[in-house]
Order: C-alpha cells, then structure tokens, then sequence
C-alpha cells in the first residue's frame, strides 16, 4: 500500500546550499565545453536568425531585428536551461546515480535536495544569460547598459522553470518521458510567448492564453531593458514568475519527498 504524501510546507535551510556547492564542484570539471555550448549556441541562434531572418524583416516592433531577437533568446534559453538541468541532470543523479540515497543518510533532507537543485538550475540560467548577452553586445544587439539588468532576471526566470522540471522528475519513469513535457509544455511556450515575434500577432485567443504563461512574463521583462526601457507592469511580471517558483517548488518537494523516502 502506497504511503500518503508528506503535504507539509517546505524548509529552506543553508543545506540547500550544500547541495548547490556539489553539482559546482562537478560543473567545474566539465567547465571548458559547458562555456563553449554557452557561447556558441547563442551564437549560431543570432547569427542564422537575427542576421539570416532580419534581412528580410528589418525590423519587429520597432527595434532591430536581432536586437528583438535576442532579448527573447535570453529569456528563453533561461528557460531552457533550467528545464533540462532540472530535469536530465537531476533525473539522473535521482535514479541511475542515487547520488540523493547517498545525500539522504547525512543530515540533508529531500526539501534541502529540491531546494538546492532549483538554485543550481538557476544559476546555470544566469551563466547561460550572461553568455548570450555577451555575444549579444558583440554582434551589435544590446543598446543600453541596463540589459545588465537581465542578469539577476534571469535567476527568477532559472527559479520559475527549475520547479516544474523536478516535478515532472518526480513522477517519471525514464528519460523518454520528458519529451511530453518539451513537445505540450516547453516547445509551445517556446514559438508562442514573444521569442520570435509579438504576442499581438497571435489569434486574439492565443493572445489571452499565452498571458498565463511565464515565458511571455519573462520576455516583456528582458525586452525593453536591452534597449534602456523601463518594463511595464514590472510587479505583475515578477509576481507570476515567483507565483510558478514557489508553488512549483512546493508540489516538487511533495513529490520527490514520496518517491525517495519509503
């Protein structure tokens, strides 16, 4: 018979920090083609698209080409990254590692494991965004210093997507399973919530729709501060990337409190 869940809210405790510090340690030891996908994936995205594509369009709501282009490509690798961190990476150290049934006999509890992986995946989100807006500035994209800005955003952001990538760690049974996810979840956000284009270009429903969902709260924070814009509805933007993190953090930690303690 199947234990109830643990519904109890969640600890934050400094252990969650402990388990942020490991997967640096092991991060540092692939440093050199982790900083090369960073850099040349943006790349490539910038280049084929923002030169390829702007060509033809000049410009999108009245910025560059590229520069919109790019402004969206920082929001959404964010999303990306955390995504597949949290769920390969964390996946895989949950099953065919059992790196957590090790962490488990310590001192360290599933709310400090959660907690810490969703900081990692933030972090890398950060590094990623910081990577794209280099590349970003070097090929012309970037207006304004405040796209600096972007940086921390993209933490939130790295927040906000981590939660729902170890949750659906929680309930999978092997790696194919994340394809879901990517096809219904990810991929839709990913051609729909701004990356491309503007979201008043959608069917008027569409343009209802994709307002509940983060990445288009993601881009309307990013865009405007590549080009030295204040966001508008900057508290909304923020609440509805906090409101996913936090109660995708919760539903996380329920779930992975049932599949790793018997």
């Amino acid at each position: 018979m199947n234990n109830p869940p643990d519904l109890a809210l969640p600890r934050f405790r400094l252990s969650a920090i402990s388990v942020w510090h490991r997967n640096v340690l092991v991060w540092r030891k692939m440093l050199g083609p982790s900083l090369l996908i960073h850099f040349g994936e943006p790349f490539l995205y910038l280049v084929g698209l923002g030169y390829g594509l702007g060509l033809f369009i000049g410009e999108m709501a009245g910025l560059p080409y590229l520069t919109f282009l790019a402004s969206g490509i920082v929001a959404s690798s964010a999303m990306n990254t955390a995504t597949f961190e949290g769920m390969y990476s964390v996946y895989t150290r949950m099953v065919p590692q059992k790196t957590y049934d090790s962490m488990l006999a310590t001192p360290i509890d599933v709310d400090d494991i959660v907690a810490g992986e969703m900081i990692w995946c933030a972090t890398k989100s950060t590094i990623n965004a910081t990577a794209i807006l280099a590349v970003a500035t070097l090929l012309g994209a970037v207006e304004h210093w405040t796209a600096i800005v972007a940086i921390p955003l993209a933490f939130l952001i790295g927040l906000c997507f981590a939660g729902p990538a170890i949750l659906m760690v929680s309930i999978s049974t092997g790696y194919e399973f994340f394809s879901y996810y990517f096809t219904l979840v990810i991929t839709p956000m990913f051609m729909l919530c701004g990356v491309f284009y503007p979201t008043r270009a959608l069917p008027e429903i569409l343009q209802y729709i994709v307002q509940i969902l983060p990445l288009t709260h993601a881009v309307q924070l990013v865009r405007p501060l590549i080009v030295g814009e204040v966001p508008t509805d900057v508290l909304l933007h923020i609440s509805v990337l906090l409101l996913y993190a936090l109660v995708s953090y919760y539903f996380a930690v329920v779930l992975v409190r049932k599949r790793l303690i018997v």
